[in-house]
């Protein structure tokens, strides 16, 4: 095995979604010398890789802001601290070391860390598939929209019935030439209040229907489907571009064998973000505890709460509370 370099660090944070983003900022500003793990190649977590260029309205002070700049937003006020971003790597192991912790990467590189503090979300997320679209991942078909130009001028059929569906007819409708839905059921997951919006757009909604075949144009792209819809028979649409929004499975993959107590995807955490493990700490979604709401913004207080628990943990000597950041020179 081989070290990173740059480490031991006071605190290694695995997530760099909105949560472990603040947390680095929070660590920085409390004097803590950290890195960033991710299995994703960006940071931003599910907001950068699900829904880049959607308005997220329950962020405080802003009356909406879109994902890529938030993210964008978290990194900067990070970066006067340097935390160290290693990204597209998994974390594998978590081994008791010398004064802290040996975290172990995909490829078998080794990090020394003090402390950690898990911000994994909800773990590791695969789309579920769309059996017709075989093959055609990347070539007409995705399961999110990293930039919604990339579709403008285009006929883009949405697959399902969830929130995400919706919201993508919701974000694409402006850029694109049309948008149509295929649902396979009649009923929607999606709150009526966004249903209500796409109808009052104009949007084709296809319901008891599945697209069982993307048509091929003489130059490779993406021409058309062909949808069977209960009752009617077959219809061909016009597409460009499909977007499987089929929903995802989700697991936090080998943290579950860290020693930890895990139900349901969440690890068990107390007033101060601890785990059962000494020196392991969770905040984000992927921490649970009595009374929990899953929002960006409590993620943010967790990872506080955490940081500074870390920061006295490391250093008794240190305060829990450093003063308020506006108070620092």
């Amino acid at each position: 095995m081989t070290d990173v370099a740059g480490d031991p660090y006071d605190l290694v944070i695995i997530g760099a979604g909105p949560t472990g983003l603040f947390a680095a900022y929070y660590a920085g500003f409390r004097g803590l010398s950290t890195a960033v793990v991710d299995s994703l190649p960006e940071p931003g977590g599910q907001v950068t890789a699900m829904y880049p260029e959607k308005m997220i309205y329950d962020v405080g002070g802003f009356a909406e802001v879109r994902g890529r700049d938030l993210v964008e937003g978290l990194v900067k006020q990070a970066a006067p601290f340097k935390p160290k971003y290693l990204l597209g790597r998994k974390a594998e192991k978590l081994a008791p070391a010398a004064d802290g912790l040996e975290l172990t990467l995909d490829g078998g590189e080794t990090l020394r860390a003090r402390a950690v503090l898990i911000t994994a979300g909800i773990g590791e997320f695969t789309p579920r598939p769309l059996p017709a679209g075989d093959g055609w991942l990347g070539r007409g078909m995705v399961h999110f929209v990293p930039s919604l130009q990339a579709h403008a001028g285009q006929h883009v059929v949405v697959v399902g019935g969830g929130d995400s569906a919706f919201d993508w007819i919701l974000a694409l409708h402006p850029v694109a030439a049309s948008v149509t839905l295929v649902h396979r059921r009649a009923k929607f997951r999606a709150a009526e209040s966004i249903v209500r919006q796409a109808r009052e757009l104009g949007t084709r909604i296809i319901t008891d229907a599945e697209v069982t075949r993307f048509v091929e144009a003489p130059d490779g792209t993406l021409e058309a489907v062909d949808v069977s819809i209960k009752g009617a028979g077959e219809e061909r649409l016009p597409a460009n571009a499909v977007v499987a929004a089929l929903g995802f499975t989700a697991d936090l993959g080998p943290i579950e064998s860290w020693g930890l107590e895990i139900s349901h995807r969440a690890i068990a955490v107390d007033s101060t973000m601890a785990t059962a493990r000494e020196r392991v700490y969770a905040a984000g979604d992927v921490a649970a505890y009595p009374g929990k709401v899953k929002l960006i913004a409590t993620g943010f207080g967790e990872a506080a709460t955490a940081v500074n628990n870390i920061a006295v943990a490391l250093d008794p000597e240190a305060h829990l509370f450093p003063g308020h950041s506006s108070n620092a020179e």
